[in-house]
């Protein structure tokens, strides 16, 4: 066996201390992981039901009008744990880049109310908004039973309100890529979910006074950036501290 280089670790210490990190960040977020572990349960349940019966069992746990005319308690909690579009595996990464941080940053508590607080607010928004063309004659009447479940409003407000995480003059940069994320399908599209996410991000602006004091600095990618192009310039085996 070729002997390892000065300074390198076997891969089993490596992929040791990979997991203990990975581990580590997993518990210091742990309402996003317990809500992902509950999302990984449904979409597999999904997945074993029949086409007919999986869009009747969404349209019950569905925030749309007529749901929530009848019981919105109900269906606003429900429908934050079925994930209709894409696959649990995206959103795993969504919610480690953009959930966890947030919750890291301002603590299990008020990372709930950020993220619930907007998923509530921007579901009355955009159906309200659904009610109305329907009244006024844009939408048709059978627009009170479609299908609005998911965990994307949600997201759209915690990737908002972490605009104030990040360091002046990147928070500018940061902020233009959220409002054009989302407020392009909404100049183009125009329908009542790209309307919902749209007021998500200006939901989750306003969240604002819940942020301050928490988490220390703000984080600063120029020093990030730095710190990893010192680690990658150095040499193995070597005793410089970062």
């Amino acid at each position: 066996m070729r002997p390892l280089p000065p300074g390198a670790r076997p891969a089993r210490h490596v992929l040791r201390s990979l997991g203990r990190r990975i581990g580590g960040y997993m518990r210091s977020a742990p309402g996003t992981y317990l809500w992902l572990a509950a999302l990984f349960v449904t979409t597999i349940a999904m997945h074993h039901m029949s086409p007919e019966f999986e869009a009747d069992f969404l349209r019950q746990r569905s925030t749309n009008i007529h749901e929530l005319s009848t019981n919105p308690r109900r269906v606003l909690i429900a429908s934050a744990f079925w994930i209709d579009g894409g696959t649990w595996l995206s959103y795993a990464v969504l919610y480690s880049v953009f959930h966890a941080q947030a919750e890291r940053w301002l603590g299990t508590a008020r990372w709930l109310v950020v993220a619930f607080g907007t998923h509530v607010a921007a579901t009355f928004i955009s159906e309200g908004a659904l009610l109305w063309a329907i009244r006024h004659g844009h939408a048709p009447q059978s627009a009170v039973n479609t299908l609005d479940v998911g965990v994307s409003y949600a997201l759209a407000g915690v990737i908002a309100v972490l605009t104030y995480r990040i360091a002046y003059p990147y928070r500018f940069l940061y902020l233009l890529g959220v409002l054009v994320i989302y407020g392009a399908p909404l100049v183009s599209g125009r329908t009542f979910t790209d309307l919902g996410h749209f007021a998500s991000v200006l939901v989750g602006l306003a969240w604002y006074p819940l942020t301050r004091g928490q988490g220390g600095p703000p984080w600063n990618p120029a020093d990030s950036v730095h710190t990893v192009v010192h680690r990658l310039r150095r040499k193995p085996g070597s005793s410089a501290t970062p």
